[in-house]
């Protein structure tokens, strides 16, 4: 199938010296030449396959679009879309931190790391507990390429920005191979369904997350996988191991397929790499910076808990294997994937990289991993989408006027349907552009906390004091649980901010921890502020004795916080992520 663009179907070319009337009739045997010249020409010999084969992305015009359509190419029409679901993700993740939607749970927890690099500290989280490097929860350090940004415009708005930058980017290469497999129509139609993926739509709705880095990587990665230009593919893909610890398997797959289908030196290598680099991260690197020297997601990886020995073992594979696919919710997931490009992506071998991300989250004995949920299927969506536009450039047929149509119309119609479900309708809703009063009275009020001062906040009202403060969660102790000083953590905060209507009742700080704390937190001496619209703002005692100057990970110097002697007693441990 030739390349059309500049000549004739089949790569010839017009006006070639040797073949046209002015080059027939030179010479005692120009007629001879004349009647050669106008003879019909024999079919185009087809290329030798020693040669370097046509790349299956540029197929006849007529069978990817029809006449008449002016859309632009695709690289205009790949940064068009990037720029359009940039402005949806950054309306819909603003506006819901502006509503109080965000948490501490996770933005505030990213926002004191990315601070804490801004800074030139290690990434430590105070809201996972007192002086918890969040290196120790993930192993993140991509994290720090904000730290320029974030010097430069402190505050959540950053990182949330950023997040809808580096999702809307990984539009453009899905977009511009679409394009050019299946035509302007194809490369539209599949580029939106990127932007508007159910997995993407549902990160930018919850807060911050380092996989916002890996979205882009995998797509240009599987952009580059389908066209056969391995080393690209593997130089998109390698940064994986720096975003998170589990993504080194997803590297590996990406080195298994390329020993597969391309150099094979090259694949294998890339493949362990990545599961030495996960092995690495997960066994030395995390355990080395967690405060319990162990990495903290073990107890998740395992859906039995067996007992010790070989029988333990077994039963914990039968377990696995019985239940991989319950409950329902599970099947929900993979339908949810395989829906979105008509059933058609799964018959890519570009899809089976989805498969280690898969592996965990179906084997977890966490059930926020089997859903459709929270930001865990981000990564999923251009893997997924990539093996849509595999199968099209592989199956010429599919590409038929007909056959196309109804595979574009089902991936258009799986997308718009979703949108209506996930965050990205957002943008439509009148509540979006309102301000209630509660979340007025909420900022007026976490604005009488000066700056550089400690406090111990509920999950939604951290967020909007990360940028300034040392912020804790207000269940954070450092005793057993009770009504006395024990309680309280070693270091006072001069502040306590809690909102009684925070709907998180249950995790990061259950609503019983949070009443036991403010019983603590008065009975120690603190007095009330400010009590309105349920938001509980407290003042600590002034504490006779020299300030305590703390520079907290933010390199802020903070003089505000009340100063008692260390209780002893257990640490608390920190919830997780």
């Amino acid at each position: 199938m030739g390349d059309m663009r500049g000549g004739t179907p089949g790569g010839t070319t017009r006006g070639v010296p040797g073949h046209g009337p002015a080059d027939a009739g030179g010479g005692p045997d120009g007629g001879a030449l004349a009647t050669l010249a106008l003879a019909p020409r024999p079919p185009a010999r087809s290329r030798s396959p020693r040669t370097r084969p046509a790349r299956r992305d540029r197929p006849p015009v007529e069978s990817a679009t029809g006449p008449g359509l002016r859309l632009p190419g695709p690289v205009a029409m790949g940064w068009t879309l990037c720029a359009l679901f940039f402005s949806l993700y950054a309306i819909v993740s603003v506006r819901r931190h502006e509503r109080m939607l965000s948490a501490g749970y996770d933005l505030g927890i990213f926002e004191q790391a990315v601070r804490a690099y801004a800074h030139g500290h290690a990434p430590v989280a105070d809201l996972k507990g007192p002086g918890f490097d969040l290196l120790g929860d993930h192993f993140h350090p991509v994290l720090a390429l904000l730290a320029p940004l974030y010097r430069l415009f402190p505050g959540p708005l950053t990182l949330l920005l950023a997040q809808a930058a580096l999702m809307a980017l990984a539009c453009l290469p899905l977009t511009r191979w679409a394009h050019r497999v299946a035509g302007p129509v194809a490369g539209l139609v599949i580029g939106c369904a990127t932007g508007a993926s159910w997995g993407i739509a549902s990160a930018i709705g919850f807060d911050f997350h380092e996989i916002a880095f890996a979205v882009p990587l995998l797509a240009f990665s599987m952009e580059a996988l389908g066209r056969s230009r391995w080393r690209a593919a593997v130089l998109w893909a390698a940064p994986l191991l720096l975003v998170k610890e589990d993504l080194g398997l997803t590297l590996a797959a990406v080195g298994l397929y390329v020993a597969w289908h391309g150099p094979r030196r090259l694949g294998l290598v890339t493949a362990v790499v990545g599961v030495i680099g996960t092995a690495v991260e997960v066994l030395v690197l995390l355990p080395a910076a967690n405060p319990h020297g162990t990495f903290d997601y073990w107890h998740q990886m395992s859906a039995a808990h067996p007992a010790s020995g070989t029988g333990g073992v077994v039963a914990a594979a039968v377990h696995a294997v019985t239940h991989l696919f319950r409950p329902p919710l599970k099947l929900l997931l993979l339908a949810m994937l395989a829906g979105m490009t008509a059933c058609v992506g799964p018959r890519s071998p570009i899809t089976a990289l989805c498969l280690p991300t898969l592996a965990w989250r179906l084997l977890s004995a966490d059930p926020h991993y089997w859903g459709v949920g929270y930001h865990y299927s981000a990564v999923l969506m251009p893997i997924v989408l990539a093996g849509l536009v595999d199968v099209l450039a592989r199956r010429p047929e599919l590409r038929a006027p007909a056959t196309l149509r109804r595979i574009l119309t089902v991936v258009g119609l799986f997308a718009l349907v979703t949108t209506a479900v996930y965050p990205l309708h957002d943008v439509v809703l009148p509540s979006t552009w309102r301000t209630s009063a509660h979340v007025r009275t909420a900022h007026r009020l976490a604005d009488r906390i000066p700056d550089g001062a400690t406090v111990a906040a509920s999950n939604r009202l951290a967020p909007l004091l990360t940028d300034r403060a040392t912020v804790s969660l207000v269940c954070e102790g450092s005793g057993a649980p009770g009504t006395g000083r024990a309680a309280l953590p070693a270091r006072l905060p001069a502040w306590v901010v809690v909102d009684r209507t925070d709907p998180t009742t249950q995790s990061p700080c259950s609503t019983a921890e949070t009443a036991r704390m403010l019983t603590a937190y008065r009975a120690d001496g603190y007095r009330t502020v400010a009590d309105e619209s349920g938001i509980l703002l407290l003042r600590g005692p002034f504490r006779p004795g020299p300030p305590a100057a703390v520079q907290n990970a933010g390199g802020v110097v903070s003089t505000g916080g009340s100063r008692r002697p260390p209780v002893a007693g257990p640490a608390r441990s920190a919830p997780r992520r």
